[in-house]
């Protein structure tokens, strides 16, 4: 129960569709690959997915088939018909909209606890996440697909050469690893680019109780002159004494702070 190449190319001649890169549309054609992110998911009967981007629905019926109840939310209106046709027979709960722009309250009110799982356009993939992280709690995890050098920046460790803002706004919030890489020859039409799959897991508690807002102020100084110590990066933000105080080494570079350090200093610089 998915759609391949055929199928798919059938669907959008017969609605008239195509593509749009404007909106960062590259369908999965292959059914093994919408099998196997559903498989690497872990939902299942009892389990709230909402699915960002949901496109032609070749994913959502690989997501539906686990028993899971899906949410699908789709900004292309000319698509919506495809993708209604395609997957409200299997009981998919369709919603056209913006997910940048979307009342989230309101669109998981139905359940406290929610997953997403989604193909995410190349263009507001890594906004969208770290949006979600910031101001959706009920999704307590996700399953993205990505493009490359984005899900390796949302799930770069400290030290790591992709290490930067985004990662450290990730481990804020959550835990984060690469699962799987998906080729170019999966997609109509053929991106030039690679994707990978990010799993995200939202912790019970910020990684560190620094007060968020002094703390993400902190690193986008610091990562904003990433060639320059810290001492010098962020003069006039953190005095000398600060350094010392969270154990943190002024010469050190923005890249070498894990997320944990980036609170101490916070905290040691109010």
């Amino acid at each position: 129960m998915t759609l391949t190449r055929r199928r798919l190319t059938e669907l959008l001649d017969r609605h008239g569709v195509t593509p749009s890169r404007a909106l960062g549309q590259n369908f999965v054609v292959d059914p093994n690959t919408v099998r196997r992110i559903a498989r690497l998911s872990a939902v299942g009967p009892g389990d709230h997915v909402v699915e960002i981007g949901a496109g032609a629905g070749a994913l959502t019926l690989a997501l539906a088939a686990t028993g899971a109840q899906i949410t699908a939310v789709e900004l292309d209106r000319h698509l919506l018909p495809v993708l209604r046709e395609v997957v409200e027979p299997h009981e998919v709960r369709v919603v056209e909209g913006d997910a940048r722009a979307l009342d989230w309250e309101e669109l998981l009110a139905p359940a406290r606890r929610w997953v997403l799982v989604a193909n995410l356009p190349y263009n507001v993939a890594t906004p969208l996440v770290l949006d979600l992280l910031d101001q959706v709690p009920a999704i307590e995890r996700m399953l993205v697909m990505v493009q490359r050098e984005a899900g390796e920046r949302l799930a770069a460790p400290v030290g790591d050469p992709a290490y930067g803002i985004p990662s450290v706004k990730v481990a804020y919030w959550a835990t984060a690893r690469v699962v799987g890489r998906v080729g170019p020859d999966v997609f109509l039409p053929r991106p030039k680019v690679e994707s990978v799959l990010v799993e995200i897991v939202r912790r019970p508690a910020p990684a560190t109780p620094a007060d968020a807002e002094r703390l993400f102020t902190l690193v986008r100084t610091g990562f904003g002159q990433r060639r320059k110590m810290l001492r010098r990066a962020l003069s006039g933000q953190v005095p000398a004494g600060a350094f010392e105080r969270a154990g943190i080494r002024p010469e050190a570079r923005a890249e070498e702070l894990a997320v944990e350090d980036w609170g101490r200093l916070a905290d040691a610089a109010p």
